[in-house]
């Protein structure tokens, strides 16, 4: 009988043994199918860089960087673990004498005041659960916790651990708490800032040194002490750190709304290019590299805050302003406007009417292409109508016939439509479209930037790089490369650019938008570096003066922009005063406050084998003329003329001998102030003029003043 009562027990206690290791291992399957390594897979914060390695901006839905356990100091490992978890290198992903320990403590204390969750099972909660606090939630946690022992290692558990928590002010993870609070990488930290962090996640607004300091010192001097009672410290080592003082301020990166137009063309073009949507980004723990100049970036911002740049009473007008590098394409610095929200009107893809900034790509390089013209050539100016279009100059000054050079610095408006109306229309519109501007107007008006839809400022600062790049137009860009979470290349651009004006007649072009800075409607303010450039302004009809859109488009010898300022719509009571003088100033200081190398501002150098452009000729008016008779000449008397010559001494000159109301010519001299008529009659004396010519045009100037010659003159 008692074999047999014997035997009968040994079955119940191997099957109740059987059904334990039954119901443990159907736990632990349980759990394991319950886990979806994609959700382990946590949001990490995608960075922006400048080409040189700085970080300039964070993209993120969790502020979080994700690091490798290997790269945690073991002081901060032990600061965890002796908080959260001691055993947590014993247990399978639950610990019952924890649990016991906790429960015992809420009765002793009538209330709950401690927890008995693993390492593991808080991962559990945090990566697969919600925070409700059924039965049934409980029992998923523990099912889960077990099924992630049996799946991961220790060290991989705590790595996802310390990556997902909460630290309060939106840091995410232990590296990126590391950097909130005391503005340092994870690797740095100290013993007694690793305890005060393993403290925060328990209440993240209640222990954060920046709401209560004293609070935060207090749980961080209670860890210190924990950790000491398990090992991790020495007495003496623990009174050491609890007498640290603890930060009361969190470390936050100064706001760069400076910056916020660019990243949304970042985020734009990673969709458009990379086919990465932003979303992706915010949580992908992409680096994505950009050709952003920071300095030029800050200053452009800056600046457009300044009321002082922009017509005076007029402090809601609005502003929009591009950089490029025209050699790649890179855009450098942009502003889509002065107060530009997230995801906001970005004004530098907005079309707007270009004014005068089209001359040089509607009429003046299209005309040098059509090797019929030359910088030199004379273009008609003067007032002219053209089946019902009649174009004035804004000063209402004709010259008759004008110089291209000088149309261009002058901004002449007649001259652009007379020689647009000259050249070949399917060539200009074929020319534009290689710039990248697509035209469908096909009135005169195009040559003076009367447009249906218009262009935007990075069309034209694009359109621009033609000029500035030797003929070579490069297309804009904002993404160097982008590379993923584990360091991989996932994007990288390549360089787009089209040859679309010859050498020559490019330098041609960069030579005269230089001249209109130096001398023409681009010369309002000053600037070291060399500039070219063209102003132009569009005018708002219903106002006697007012304009709607005023431009400066120009570049130095690296970079090539567009600055347009105006409002988004132009009304009676909101219209701009004072015209292209504003833009053209506000371009010039943006350069002035971005540092600058001698190679920058050491001018533009011609390319080889092109033919430079001489500078202008200008034509004084002669007054001073003055004749007298000498002994000194081949002739037995002559006559001496002479005459204050211009100060460019490349101008010629024509006397002319004037009789009886009429002129003939006899002779020409170069560079110099004096004529020697040889061989006069002393009864038959004359009376004499001078006319300066200028060579590059052969226009004459203004006739000089008449100069008598009397026999007294002879004995001066």
């Amino acid at each position: 009988m008692n074999k047999k009562k014997w035997l009968i027990g040994f079955l119940l206690i191997t099957l109740v043994l059987l059904m334990g290791t039954g119901i443990y291992l159907s736990s632990v399957m349980i759990g394991a199918a319950a886990i979806d390594e994609k959700q382990l897979v946590m949001p990490e914060t995608t960075e922006i860089y400048s080409t040189d390695g700085e970080k300039l901006a964070e993209l993120f839905v969790e502020n979080r960087e994700v690091i490798d356990i290997e790269d945690i100091p073991q002081h901060v490992i032990d600061a965890f673990i002796a908080t959260e978890d001691v055993r947590f290198y014993e247990h399978q992903g639950i610990d019952p004498r924890a649990i016991l320990r906790a429960l015992y403590r809420d009765i002793i204390a009538g209330a709950k005041v401690e927890g008995g969750s693993t390492i593991t099972q808080q991962l559990a909660k945090n990566a697969f659960l919600t925070n409700d606090k059924t039965l049934l939630r409980k029992t998923k946690e523990v099912l889960i916790a077990m099924g992630l022992e049996r799946k991961f290692s220790k060290e991989e558990i705590l790595s996802f651990y310390l990556n997902q928590i909460y630290f309060g002010h939106g840091a995410y993870g232990i590296d990126s708490a590391a950097e909130t609070y005391f503005n340092k990488g994870v690797e740095e930290l100290t013993v007694d800032e690793a305890a005060l962090l393993a403290g925060i996640p328990k209440a993240p607004s209640h222990y954060s040194p920046a709401v209560d300091p004293e609070k935060a010192k207090a749980r961080r001097n209670t860890v210190l002490a924990v950790m000491e009672r398990n090992g991790f410290l020495t007495a003496e080592e623990m009174m050491k750190y609890q007498g640290k003082t603890v930060p009361d301020t969190i470390y936050q990166s100064e706001e760069q709304k400076a910056f916020y137009a660019y990243i949304d063309m970042v985020l734009k073009e990673a969709e458009e290019k990379a086919h990465i949507r932003p979303e992706e980004i915010y949580r992908g723990g992409y680096d994505i590299v950009v050709p952003m100049n920071k300095e030029m970036q800050l200053a452009s911002y800056q600046l457009f805050q300044e009321n002082d740049y922009f017509p005076k009473g007029s402090d809601t007008i609005e502003a929009a302003f591009v950089m490029l590098d025209h050699q790649s394409g890179g855009i450098i610095a942009v502003q889509g406007g002065r107060n530009y929200v997230r995801l906001g009107l970005n004004r530098v893809q907005v079309k707007r009417q270009p004014g005068s900034v089209m001359k040089p790509l509607a009429v003046y390089a299209p005309a040098l292409e059509s090797q019929q013209y030359h910088p030199y050539s004379l273009l008609k100016d003067e007032q002219m109508d053209f089946d019902g279009y009649s174009p004035r100059n804004y000063n209402d000054v004709y010259r008759g016939e004008i110089s291209m050079v000088d149309a261009i610095t002058e901004s002449t408006n007649t001259a652009a439509v007379w020689l647009y109306d000259q050249l070949d229309r399917d060539k200009t519109m074929a020319f534009l479209r290689d710039v990248g501007l697509s035209i469908d107007d096909e009135g005169l008006a195009v040559a003076l930037g009367g447009l249906s839809e218009g262009v935007t400022p990075l069309e034209l600062a694009s359109a621009y790089t033609a000029f500035s790049n030797h003929g070579v137009k490069t297309t804009p860009y904002v993404i160097e490369e982008i590379r993923d979470r584990h360091g991989e290349i996932v994007y990288e651009k390549t360089m787009e650019e089209t040859k679309v004006l010859d050498v020559q007649d490019a330098w041609y072009m960069t030579r005269m938008l230089e001249n209109v800075v130096k001398e023409g409607t681009g010369t309002p303010g000053e600037t070291a570096y060399p500039l070219a450039g063209k102003t132009g302004t569009t005018s708002f009809t219903e106002v006697e003066g007012a304009t709607k859109d005023a431009w400066f488009v120009g570049f130095t010898p690296k970079w090539t922009g567009a600055l347009w300022m105006g409002y988004d719509q132009t009304t009676e009571e909101n219209y701009v005063e004072g015209g292209s003088a504003y833009p053209t100033r506000l371009f010039k200081e943006i350069l002035n406050r971005t540092p600058s190398d001698d190679q920058l501002t050491s001018g533009f150098q011609p390319p080889e084998n092109v033919q430079d452009l001489d500078a202008p000729v200008r034509v004084e008016k002669i007054d001073d003329l003055h004749g007298k008779l000498t002994f000194k000449g081949s002739g037995l008397i002559n006559v001496h003329l002479s005459w204050t010559p211009n100060q460019d001494r490349r101008v010629h000159y024509i006397i002319y001998e004037v009789r009886d109301g009429t002129s003939e010519e006899i002779g020409r001299v170069e560079g110099t102030g004096e004529f020697t008529v040889e061989g006069v009659n002393l009864f038959q004396l004359h009376d004499y003029m001078v006319v300066p010519v200028n060579p590059q045009t052969n226009q004459e100037g203004d006739p000089s003043n008449v100069a008598s010659v009397s026999i007294g003159s002879l004995f001066e």
